[in-house]
């Protein structure tokens, strides 16, 4: 059952209108739970049983996180008891933590390790465990800081297994979940139309953009010995519009299947790349995984409340631990390495720039703004180059062939022609034709600050639904970031 497709749709619906069909709270928070363990299980029945073992652990460890002191303890032994029950709700929390970052490495890192040695030791990765591995130490820190736990395991497991959220996020936090689920509320037109515009231009992205855009870049780096240097640009450009409509098109249908059930999810993606500098980047791309990232290592690391050093170790460290995350190889390292020292570069010039005011002046300017739009997406882009490409000779090879480098006779003729249909100018025009426009989808948010109303939203939905049906590829690929 992926997303989307027709078996997706018609579970949503069957889901969604037996949910508000139930006359009580309870039964829709059991109906959540039962249609996401069918949702996951289409997917990877094996791992059910250790998606509920895992909801359990962390259900009780923040269970007991929140359990009070006994008020019977005598006034003038209050002190130390308070002290004793800190440390050990200290340590549970790091238990929560460490049984997390455990599960979390050990698919990641250590079977694969151990698959190099013995192949019948290779487990697949179980789809959403970064996720639901996040979601779960940022539950327990909350708790240990003062957040009120789940009262029932019910609501946790709710919470937890949410389908629309259960793959690939977005990262949602607890208490922002189940305050919804307090009084559910049947959406009206509005939503439901805004939850149909969310999935039909989710659909439209991942079927019509993302998963052809994606042919063009198997096609390129898989034949990089064959490939030119304008092959390589192409395929560069290609990649970045490919990932960023992927996982965005995920989120949209997230989103909007969410929003049918009452169900507000956070954003995840804000234009990224039009943005001006690798920090606003970063609050645009990936929204909830870098608000997990500053909430629950940048700050508690000290942020940049100790001094510049330290902070530019801080966001170099964040990032090198980012890039770790999503694999084991050397090109994850480097990505992360290059996206770190890009913050500490552009901290050091934030503060190089609150010194001279011309300097200052100039990146608020017209000229200074494009530049700072060129340099950062330029940089974004050649910096997924070791992301697509992890393992370093490959990666060494795109870049030794970054310049004056012609393409095999035939290279042509079996990428562009044979399997795109069109030369590799047309894909170019195509390819810029679609950045252009997200470029005026942008300027009329927030230029002109205009929004698409309901009504014409509600046209448009049958329209991208059936050309997302009908000019689908032949066969699905997969999302990007369900190998993360």
């Amino acid at each position: 059952m992926t997303l989307p497709s027709i078996v997706y749709g018609l579970f949503l619906l069957g889901t969604t209108g037996l949910y508000w069909l139930l006359p009580s709270r309870g039964l829709k928070l059991w109906l959540l739970v039962f249609a996401s363990l069918v949702f996951y299980g289409s997917l990877q029945l094996q791992y059910v049983p250790l998606s509920l073992a895992m909801v359990l652990a962390n259900y009780i460890i923040g269970r007991r996180l929140s359990a009070p002191l006994d008020w019977r303890i005598p006034n003038e032994e209050w002190h130390f008891a308070q002290q004793d029950w800190d440390r050990k709700r200290l340590g549970l929390m790091w238990v929560g933590i460490s049984l997390n970052v455990l599960l979390l490495l050990g698919f990641k890192y250590v079977t694969p390790m151990a698959a190099t040695v013995n192949p019948s030791l290779q487990l697949l990765m179980p789809l959403g465990l970064s996720f639901f591995c996040f979601e779960s130490i940022a539950y327990l820190v909350d708790i240990y800081r003062g957040a009120p736990a789940a009262n029932h395991f019910i609501e946790f497991a709710a919470y937890k297994l949410f389908f629309p959220k259960l793959i690939a996020g977005p990262i949602t936090r607890f208490q922002g979940y189940i305050s919804q689920m307090k009084r559910p509320r049947l959406p009206g037109l509005e939503q439901v139309v805004e939850a149909g515009w969310l999935i039909a231009s989710g659909a439209a992205k991942k079927l019509l953009f993302a998963d052809r855009i994606g042919l063009l870049v198997n096609l390129s780096f898989d034949n990089l010995e064959r490939a030119g240097s304008g092959d390589l640009w192409l395929a560069i450009f290609a990649y970045g519009l490919q990932i960023y409509l992927d996982f965005s098109a995920y989120v949209d249908i997230a989103r909007g299947s969410a929003l049918l059930l009452g169900i507000q999810l956070p954003q995840n993606f804000d234009f990224p790349y039009f943005t001006t500098s690798i920090a606003e980047f970063w609050r645009r791309w990936h929204i909830t995984l870098g608000d997990w990232l500053r909430n629950y290592l940048y700050f508690p690391l000290g942020g940049s409340r100790k001094g510049l050093s330290r902070t530019c170790i801080n966001l170099l460290l964040i990032m090198l631990i980012a890039g770790i995350w999503h694999g084991d190889q050397w090109g994850f390292l480097i990505w992360g390495l290059l996206h770190g020292l890009a913050l500490v570069l552009h901290r050091l010039t934030q503060v190089v720039s609150e010194h001279r005011p011309r300097l200052k002046a100039f990146w608020l300017s017209w000229p200074g703004a494009i530049g700072a739009w060129g340099l950062t997406q330029l940089f974004v882009f050649l910096s997924w180059v070791p992301f697509r490409l992890p393992n370093l000779p490959a990666m060494g090879l795109v870049i030794n062939k970054f310049f004056n480098q012609s393409a095999d006779v035939q290279f042509a003729q079996k990428v562009y022609i044979e399997s795109l249909g069109a030369t590799r100018g047309a894909v170019l025009l195509i390819l810029l034709g679609l950045t252009v426009t997200m470029a005026l989808l942008h300027g009329f948010k927030y230029r002109l600050k205009l929004q698409i109303s309901w009504p014409l939203k509600l046209m448009f939905i049958p329209v991208g639904l059936y050309l997302a049906w009908l000019l689908a590829p032949l066969e699905s690929v997969p999302y990007i970031y369900f190998e993360f």
